[in-house]
């Protein structure tokens, strides 16, 4: 049984709503391209290329974690939308720097964003439309008047190294985008909002040890508790399912038609399940907005990070109808249909051009001094 929150629908009746005014971001530079992979995983480019639609992955450097990407992405968004003057910080990841605190207060405390409220998000690789849902929320009911919302992961610190199926597919990265409270009929504008989970799965995508649980009983639990795990085929079942019927109760929700849709953007899990969904919804794949080939799959960060992808290649135009639609672990799933805003260039999510078109490969890891984007 599925429980679906009941205030989703109403929230949005209202006439205001969030409207995105800012986006980007940003991928390490190591990349992972598939001849690198382990040789032990006899796996190959084409093999690869077949199974998942992946060409490469990005790779966190030794010492960078998820905090440090979000911060990343966080200042180029900031950038974007105008300047820092944001009153909330929603951070969605399920790779966080510590299991305590959030990693939400201190990404504010980098940014220099001052005593705001700020809370993270845990939903996997439904992380950002769970945190834009949050944003939404604190936006409509007066507790914000402009939200960061960044996702970020940094998955390799999970990857079993004897686990190809995973070490394919998973790659690091992190997106962010500032929202506002606005109204309906604006460009930007979030129309309509769906959210589900079915928690008697809970064991098809999960990371055993580590919680509670293992404190509690650490008898029970092992070293390789600590990695990522996932039944594939189960998996792959799940999500089209349910991000198919998602997307079609936040169409209904939004009062558009199928036809009405002009970019889809699906959690970037892989090429077969993203083509599986787009032919159900349906949605014809010239409307995809996909960079799975480039980075890999990156969690919660994934729909952000290929949106800011696709808007610093000019690939989105102000007042196209987006649908976006996630699935992940827990299992959680969700969607959103926003009309997309005006503007202004938004930074290519690689390392080698920073917010200001300035060459800067280098991230300021964070080391609890005072780091801050200038």
């Amino acid at each position: 049984m599925t429980f679906r929150l009941p205030s989703a629908a109403p929230l949005l009746k209202t006439p205001q709503t969030a409207v995105l005014e800012g986006i980007a971001g940003f991928v390490p530079p190591d990349a992972v391209p598939n001849h690198a992979l382990p040789a032990a995983w006899d796996v190959d480019d084409a093999w690869v290329r077949r199974r998942t639609g992946i060409g490469e992955r990005r790779r966190a450097a030794p010492g960078v974690t998820t905090g440090d990407l979000a911060l990343r992405a966080a200042g180029r968004a900031l950038a974007v939308a105008g300047g820092p003057l944001v009153d909330a910080v929603v951070v969605a990841t399920s790779t966080p720097d510590r299991p305590m605190p959030a990693m939400a207060p201190r990404l504010a405390t980098r940014l220099g964003l001052g005593e705001i409220a700020a809370w993270d998000v845990s939903a996997a690789c439904s992380g950002f439309v769970y945190g834009l849902a949050a944003a939404v929320g604190a936006l409509t009911s007066g507790c914000a008047d402009r939200v960061l919302l960044v996702a970020a992961e940094v998955y390799s610190t999970l990857l079993d190294p004897q686990d190809r199926s995973a070490g394919i597919v998973f790659g690091d990265g992190a997106a962010a985008v500032v929202l506002r409270r606005g109204e309906r009929d604006e460009p930007g504008a979030v129309h309509a909002l769906d959210l589900g989970s079915d928690g008697s799965f809970d064991e098809l995508i999960q990371v055993p040890g580590g919680g509670a649980r293992e404190r509690s009983r650490p008898d029970a639990y092992g070293p390789e508790d600590r990695y990522f795990r996932m039944r594939g085929r189960e998996v792959f079942q799940h999500a089209v399912v349910r991000m198919t019927q998602s997307a079609h109760a936040v169409l209904k929700r939004a009062d558009w038609a199928v036809e009405d849709v002009d970019r889809f953007c699906a959690h970037q899990a892989n090429a077969r399940i993203l083509s599986a969904v787009g032919d159900r919804i349906p949605v014809p794949d010239e409307r995809h907005v996909t960079n799975i080939a480039r980075v890999g799959n990156t969690g919660a960060a994934s729909i952000p990070l290929a949106l800011a992808d696709a808007a610093a290649r000019d690939e989105l135009r102000a007042g196209q109808r987006v649908l976006l639609t996630a699935f992940g672990a827990g299992l959680t799933w969700g969607s959103v249909a926003l009309v997309w805003p005006e503007l202004p260039t938004v930074p290519h999510i690689d390392v080698d051009v920073d917010i200001n078109g300035d060459i800067n490969g280098d991230i300021d890891v964070d080391t609890h001094g005072d780091t801050r984007i200038a």
